[in-house]
This record gives C-alpha cells, structure tokens and sequence, in this order.
C-alpha cells in the first residue's frame, strides 16, 4: 500500500501509537508513542502525534489518516483534528476504528471477516452493503477469547482449585510463582493499574501448558470457540455465512499461537469444509493509509469520519 506525499498515517492502539510519516520526497519515517487513553479525549491525543511528528520535519503534513482504539464517529471530529494541526499544515483528516483499519491491513477490499485477538479482541465483518463489529467490548462485559479472557480464565481455574469447586491444574504453581501467598492474589491485582496486561501475560502459560494440563485444554478450546463465533456471527451478520468458502483472517498475539489457531481453524471448518483462511495481507497501521483510498461504494465508508480542507 503506498501513500500520498507529505502524508500521516497512525495507529492508536491502547498499548502504544505506531505513525508513519511519508514526506515529499517519498521517504517513510516510523515513530512510536505511548498509548491511546480511551478514557480521555481522542482528538487532543492525536493533536499532539501531529505536532511531534511535524515537529521533526519542515515540511507540512497535508494528510492525517488513523485507526484508533475506542474510536466513536458520533464522538470524535476529524474537523477538531484538522483545525488543531491547521498550523502544521493539514488539510485532510481520515479517522477510524482500529478494526476497520486491522480488516483494511489485514483484507484490503475483500468481502469476509477479520477477528484481531490480542489484549483485547475485535472482530469485524464487511458484506457487499452491511458491516458488523462483534464484541471489542472491553475487559469488563466483552472481549471473549482474548488474551485477557484466557488469563483471567486461567486466575478463575486456580482458584476454584484452590477452594475445591474445580479441578487441580497446573496453573496453580504458575501463579503461586506471582503469589506465593493465594489468598491475597485479588487484593494485589485489583489494586495494580495495569492489571488487564498483567493477566493478560497468563495466556501464553495457558497455552504452554495445554499439551499437558486439561483444565490449559479447556481453556483454550473455550477461547477457540468464542473466536469462531464472533467469526461466524459476523458473517451471518453480513450475508457472507451462505458461502461455502467465507472469507477469514485472523490476526494478534492470541491467534499467532498455534494452540489456538488450530482450534479455531478446526471449529471454522466444521462449520465450513472449505473456508478460505487468509494470512494477513499487512497491518493496522498499512491498513490506515487505505482510508484516503477507500471505494465509494465500500460498506465501510459509513464507519469513517472524514474532514477536508
């Protein structure tokens, strides 16, 4: 994917901001931030990636394009943006959620769905008229087969062993490494502010464990099958489920592991024999520079927020 001279692309994800800057002269420098607060306002976070950014060029940055996490077109202005880098030259704002901008980087135009399970998880799924966004609905009442899911599964599974209501597991020595006292395991992660990673990190202990620990198994068979869920949902959603061969991409940390991905390309094809399973063609922050270019005829057109000078 390439982009117009003197161009911004972002990708505003909540654990860090990616941004690529193409000058004029075709040259692309890459840049990192820390993360989006999704608790704050976005516009103002943003403002101020331009302003770094052009602060080490001379040249004006004609176009902002970016895919951000917690991203509301009701809520957030590209105007606001646009008026706030005016000084730096902008003439032209793109703004999305970062699911449209993962299914862009990951399908390009392709009609199917992309589940992006990470931290997190989104999936999306774009028909010839209809879009659907499936859960990315936060720790607290969404995100199902996420790493924080299988974390906090894993804490739950550990726990209930503990107390008796469940079976041993293996995970008890991984997080009785974390906590040699259990009983006190709650009171220190509520009080961590970075609590959602920190269980999030007991995923991949799930994961290596599930050759050799039924309850790890169980878990990720769990995960597997809420992942193809949101999948099939989307696809229902959009009127790609009456194909044979729906298109699916999976993308993040969770689905790059193989007992998870073989779970859910076995629950995909039990469902269909021949679905097309894609790698991704690039990333989020290729699929931002994508949003200046999007077809007028692309359902997605309605899930971006667009100002121009």
């Amino acid at each position: 994917m390439s982009a117009p001279a003197s161009s911004l692309t972002i990708d505003a994800g909540q654990t860090g901001i990616r941004a690529r800057l193409h000058s004029a002269t075709g040259e692309a420098v890459q840049f990192q931030f820390g993360g989006i607060r999704t608790d704050s306002a976005l516009v103002p976070q943003l403002g101020d990636v331009v302003a770094q950014v052009a602060s080490t060029t001379d040249e004006p940055i004609f176009t902002v394009s970016a895919g951000i996490s917690g991203f509301s077109k009701a809520e957030t202005d590209p105007a606001e943006l646009r008026a706030a880098g005016a000084s730096h030259g902008v003439h032209e704002v793109f703004l999305a959620h970062d699911s449209v901008t993962s299914y862009l980087g990951a399908l390009g135009d392709e009609l199917g769905v992309v589940v992006a399970a990470g931290t997190g998880v989104v999936t999306l799924a774009v028909g010839s008229t209809e879009v659907a966004r499936i859960d990315g609905w936060g720790n607290l009442i969404g995100d199902a087969g996420s790493g924080y899911w299988i974390g906090r599964a894993a804490l739950d599974a550990v726990m209930r062993a503990y107390d008796g209501r469940g079976p041993a597991t293996a995970l008890s020595a991984v997080m009785r490494h974390d906590f040699p006292n259990i009983e006190m395991a709650y009171l220190d992660l509520q009080a961590d502010p970075l609590r959602v990673s920190r269980i999030a990190a007991y995923a991949r202990r799930v994961t290596e464990l599930t050759a050799t620990d039924a309850v790890a198994a169980r878990i990720c068979d769990d995960a597997a099958a809420e992942l193809v869920l949101s999948a099939a949902t989307g696809l229902r959603r959009v009127g790609q489920a009456d194909r044979p061969d729906p298109v699916v991409c999976g993308i993040g940390g969770v689905l790059r592991t193989p007992e998870i991905a073989v779970r859910f390309e076995r629950g995909l094809r039990s469902i269909w024999p021949q679905v097309d399973i894609r790698p991704p063609g690039a990333n989020a922050l290729d699929g931002a520079e994508y949003l200046p270019r999007l077809a007028p005829t692309s359902a997605l057109r309605d899930r971006l927020a667009t100002s121009i000078g």
